[in-house]
């Protein structure tokens, strides 16, 4: 069975597992797939995507900083790319993009149904307010979570993002200054590019209710900074973005071939060559 071909554009992407993780789904299907990623910058996205629909292109990821041109390049959408705003899977149909998101479907998976981790009710900290954030917002609020506060450094970023979504009692925009005097979340999310960046972000441990739970929307030495951050501050539950990134994946995996692989064996397999990578560096 043939797949056709599929490229993750984005910058940065040399690193990305997403081709290792889209080869093992494809060998589940028995279906001959080539996957790419190809680095591009929001100068380059327009001529890169026109230039993939000549090379015979039948579907792409779209990762950071993209996913909002994404979204205008797409002349369809799904209804969870309509609700965010932002596109991080395209499928070319009747010679047009269709866009989708899988970036929330990916995270609720991993946490509710992989890990078993109860959001209901939760008091959601969202950090970021670009498209990881935006991409799974709507996800979060649908998981039942209590509410959500959104705080990045650039306010109008925030409200702009908030304002897709008329639910006042449940969304709240804040200063990055006020983190401070914010009080206790028992779910903190960093949906920040500052680990991809090289920057730095301080936090302060007062956001960080009891048995709080943190994750990263990265993965990998781009999410250790914040990984550090809240097992220092006693967070009950850690995790980095590994397994949405998988189950994102397999959620556009679906779209492009009708069939939702197995991602049981793909979690094993890379939890197991981070183990094996940290053993090495500690050998």
């Amino acid at each position: 069975m043939s797949g056709g071909r599929y490229v993750l554009f984005g910058q940065p992407v040399a690193n990305s597992l997403s081709p290792r993780i889209h080869a093992e789904f494809a060998r589940q299907s028995s279906i001959a797939l080539d996957y790419r990623t190809q680095e591009t910058s929001v100068e380059q996205f327009s001529g890169a995507l026109d230039a993939f629909v000549r090379a015979g292109g039948a579907g792409a990821n779209v990762t950071q900083p993209l996913k909002a041109l994404a979204f205008n390049a797409a002349a369809t959408h799904g209804k969870a790319a309509a609700r965010a705003g932002v596109v991080n899977t395209l499928t070319r149909r009747d010679d047009r993009w269709h866009g989708d998101n899988t970036d929330g479907a990916g995270l609720v998976r991993d946490l509710a149904e992989r890990r078993g981790l109860d959001l209901r009710g939760r008091q959601v900290l969202l950090l970021g307010a670009g498209g990881a954030s935006a991409g799974v917002l709507p996800a979060l609020l649908d998981a039942g979570v209590e509410s959500v506060t959104l705080v990045n450094r650039t306010l109008q970023r925030a409200e702009q993002l908030a304002e897709r979504h008329d639910l006042p009692a449940r969304l709240h925009v804040r200063k990055w200054e006020d983190l401070a005097t914010l009080g206790a979340f028992d779910c903190v999310i960093d949906a920040t590019s500052v680990g991809h960046l090289g920057g730095a972000m301080t936090l302060p441990f007062a956001i960080v209710g009891t048995r709080a739970l943190a994750v990263s929307l990265s993965y990998g030495a781009a999410a250790a900074q914040f990984i550090g951050w809240a097992r220092a501050a006693g967070c009950s539950d850690v995790h980095d973005g590994l397994g949405m990134l998988i189950e994102q994946a397999a959620e556009s995996f679906a779209i492009w071939h009708g069939v939702r692989p197995d991602t049981v064996p793909v979690h094993a397999a890379l939890e197991a060559g981070r183990g094996e990578a940290a053993l090495l560096a500690t050998d």
